[in-house]
């Protein structure tokens, strides 16, 4: 038999199982499920129960996972098959029963063309299943995940994820013919040391005997990291740096490593400060240069979170759920890092250089024409300034896309600064009424940060804002369009009329008019003075800022290639 993606992906999926724990197997016959039947039975670990009808296969599943505490696999063909599990996958859900529910399917070419068993798969269960995939047909390319695929939906089964009970998980599984073939070499098991992750303060044995040997460490920490206490005492305690990003709550933190992104951009410091492991406190920053240095250099990776999955490269190595605060106090126990060595003071010194140049930012204007490090229509300056000239004790509301990229890049650190965004979905829409509902709650100062699309998204937002008592207080880049695709290949790679008419998609609304005709305090600054000033002034407010696309990209190489310079 040829060598076949299908059967490899398979294949890993059970012994990622197995290695989880997995030691039964119910499969119900059918064709099209021919890969996943072949991979479990070819495993002896596995007892293996058929049943002729679905239903029957699904609660037998359901009994094996009743009587054991641990999933069993339950395997059907595609179409009308699928559907028999759905009461059984019920009862798993009611009763907190494990249960690992495979439905195989037609590729996405056979479907809604009237081929033969196929029916609509996805999301069959509705919310009966603790979690749904469907990972599209297998390639090999995404190998790498496949392990953390299984790793996810064992978890998930088991309630050792953000659903927090067992109960039913659906994998959808879709296959192309020929359904009959050999697997070939698995993606090595040993890069997912923690097979059952960890739930509180249960630290695995074996993270601890993995990172014993190694120095040269990284704490990332985004926002769900343990308190400034928390993450101060485990930086000291390994002598690792902390990365941190705006809405973590302790960028503020002594010796905080905040200009991560542009010290990463450095290639020779990036090379020569590869960590060996990475603990990820909390979500992830949005640096895309973050998340590339750290997969370049494949180290240990501890994930600590309240369950929720953060893992786009299956790389993560252990996966520790539950009260943040007290994991991190158990790693600061459990890990040896780099004490005694000059591997944070490295760092120290990179961060000063480069918020030296991001001071630079803030200097009194020589000559705007020819100085675009000092120009104060860019937006970085706009971010800095936000972040550094909000009210005391305010809370910031960033924007997705740009905004809050340019405040992780160039804002001013401050612990009297409370930042949120909505990075669950990464959307640019709902961010003013994010703000008003924080505002609500609060009723606190709340400034908003957003650029000019996102405020056209949610306009019907301002709709009644200053007859809500609100301290709302909203700066608003307008740049006509969307800025972000500037940064973007298709800037370069397609005609200007194109580029425009795709993605820099002017939109010529005059947002001041807007927030005048939304009877809000209206204010237009032109430079850093003016804008502080408006910040200053109690809300509802509109603070609308014009700025230059093209002039932004300028001003982002600028102030990088300046702090690539100071760097050495």
């Amino acid at each position: 038999m040829p060598l076949s993606a299908a059967a490899t992906f398979c294949a890993t999926l059970v012994d990622e199982w197995i290695g989880q724990g997995a030691r039964h197997a119910v499969i119900a016959p059918g064709s099209r499920s021919t890969p996943l039947a072949l991979a479990l039975t070819d495993r002896p670990e596995l007892a293996i129960h058929v049943f002729h009808d679905e239903r029957s296969a699904g609660f037998a599943a359901l009994g094996i996972g009743l009587a054991t505490g641990v999933p069993a696999v339950v395997l059907c063909t595609s179409g009308t098959a699928a559907a028999h599990f759905h009461a059984p996958v019920i009862e798993a859900g009611l009763s907190g029963v494990p249960m690992v529910v495979c439905t195989a399917d037609r590729p996405p070419e056979l479907r809604d063309v009237g081929a033969a068993q196929t029916i609509d798969q996805t999301r069959l269960y509705g919310p009966a299943v603790r979690w749904f995939h469907d990972p599209g047909v297998a390639d090999a390319a995404a190998a790498p995940t496949w392990r953390s695929l299984a790793e996810r939906t064992w978890a998930a089964a088991c309630g050792r994820s953000e659903h927090g009970r067992p109960g039913a998980v659906h994998l959808n599984l879709p296959f192309r013919e020929p359904l009959v073939g050999e697997p070939g070499p698995l993606p090595p098991a040993a890069t997912r040391m923690s097979r059952a992750g960890s739930i509180g303060a249960a630290i695995p044995h074996e993270l601890s005997e993995a990172c014993r040997p190694l120095q040269r460490g990284v704490i990332i920490a985004g926002r769900g990291a343990a308190s400034a206490a928390g993450v101060k005492g485990l930086a000291e305690a390994t002598n690792w740096p902390v990365l941190a990003d705006p809405r973590s709550g302790v960028a503020g933190l002594p010796g905080a490593i905040t200009s991560f992104d542009a010290i990463l951009r450095h290639a020779e410091f990036a090379r020569a400060h590869a960590p060996e492991v990475v603990v990820r406190l909390g979500e992830p920053p949005a640096s895309k240069v973050l998340g590339q240095w750290v997969a370049a250099a494949r180290p240990i990776e501890i994930q600590v979170g309240d369950g929720k999955w953060f893992d786009p490269d299956g790389a993560v190595t252990f996966r520790l759920a539950g009260d943040v605060e007290v994991i991190t106090a158990e790693l600061t126990g459990q890990l040896r890092g780099a004490t005694g060595t000059p591997w944070a003071a490295r760092w120290a010194r990179a961060e000063q250089r480069a918020r030296a140049v991001l001071a630079d930012l803030d200097r009194p204007l020589t000559d705007p024409l020819t100085d675009p490090l000092t120009d104060p229509l860019t937006d970085p300056i706009v971010a800095r300034t936000v972040t550094r000239d909000s009210p005391p004790g305010a809370h910031l509301v960033v924007a997705s896309s740009m905004p809050v990229r340019d405040v992780e890049w160039f804002g001013t650190p401050r612990g009297d600064l409370t930042v949120h965004s909505n990075r669950g979905a990464n959307g640019i829409d709902g961010t003013v009424a994010t703000a008003v509902g924080l505002a609500a709650a609060t009723d606190a100062t709340v400034v908003v940060y957003i650029g000019d699309i996102a405020l056209i998204h949610d306009s019907s937002s301002l709709a009644g804002l200053h007859a809500r008592g609100l301290d709302v207080r909203v700066v608003v880049t307008d740049n006509d369009g969307g800025a972000i695709f500037s940064f973007l290949p298709q800037a370069s790679g397609l005609s200007a009329q194109r580029f425009e008419q795709l993605f820099g998609t002017p939109h010529g609304t005059d947002l001041a008019a807007l927030g005048r005709a939304h009877r809000l305090a209206v204010h237009t600054p032109t430079r850093r003075g003016e804008l502080t000033a408006a910040l200053a002034e109690p809300g509802p407010s509109l603070i609308v800022v014009r700025t230059d696309r093209a002039a932004n990209v300028a001003a982002h190489r600028t102030i990088n290639e300046a702090i690539e310079r100071s760097l050495g």
